[in-house]
């Protein structure tokens, strides 16, 4: 199994934790959060991971020289235009990886093995969105409707009553869906503000096509890095983890 990695931002947000180091090489429990998330992959079986790159690239590819991953190979793909678009166009920067199944991760989404296993072995869709369920959600959630395992909407604009969980920042393409997801992108690419949208717009407009289906992983750990606050919280999720995924710190 193959995974792209989008960690070509910043991280304004994160300032100024991330003012000379993009927010991927953010240490977390010893580890930067790349890391952790391509241990992560590795021990769920991925073999290949593709990382999108652009603020700090030079850093990232350091980072990458110095670990050492049994079984996964790893490599980069510059968005040397990450200053002045969206993670959107990240994806359209790993176009050519996208022409068999695979896993896309954001840059900034640290998560234990587990929810990796759960998406892997969902029932087969031409996409898979990784979901949770919370007694509330703010603005900033990516927030998803559906029913009976079928997202209809995905977006950060849906309403209270919309609401039936969140996406987490990884998702699966199978069969079908690297090429529908890839012509979404385009489609959404081609609108006048195309360039500053999300990959979660073509991944919307899939949903009311029917083609995404949602992947509970309630109860398993996760931590989206936005901002500077959020670091602690994930220290304390890898600590949490405990012995369970000791071999990750290795």
């Amino acid at each position: 199994m193959k995974a792209i990695i989008l960690s070509a931002g910043q991280g304004r947000r994160l300032l100024p934790l991330t003012a000379d180091r993009p927010k991927c090489l953010l240490p977390i429990s010893g580890q930067t959060v790349l890391v952790w998330q391509l241990r992560a992959l590795q021990r769920a079986g991925v073999d290949l991971a593709s990382i999108v790159i652009g603020f700090g690239a030079a850093q990232v590819e350091e980072q990458l020289a110095r670990v050492s991953l049994a079984g996964m190979q790893t490599r980069t793909i510059l968005n040397p235009i990450y200053d002045r678009t969206d993670n959107l166009v990240s994806c359209l920067a790993a176009r050519a990886e996208m022409d068999e199944d695979f896993l896309l991760v954001n840059g900034d989404t640290l998560l234990e093995p587990g929810v990796i296993e759960r998406l892997l072995a969902s029932e087969p869709a031409p996409v898979s969105v990784a979901v949770v369920r919370k007694a509330s959600y703010d603005a900033d959630d990516m927030k998803v409707s559906g029913s009976a395992g079928r997202l209809t909407r995905i977006g950060k604009d849906l309403g209270s009553s919309e609401i039936d969980g969140e996406a987490i920042g990884v998702s699966l393409y199978r069969g079908e869906g690297p090429r529908v997801f890839l012509e979404a992108l385009e489609e959404v690419q081609r609108e006048p503000d195309g360039h500053r949208r999300w990959y979660l717009s073509a991944v919307d407009r899939l949903a009311r096509r029917g083609l995404v289906s949602a992947t509970l992983v309630d109860g398993l750990g996760y931590a989206e890095i936005d901002y500077p606050d959020d670091v602690a919280r994930a220290e304390n999720l890898v600590a949490a983890w405990g012995d369970r995924f000791e071999k990750l710190r290795a």
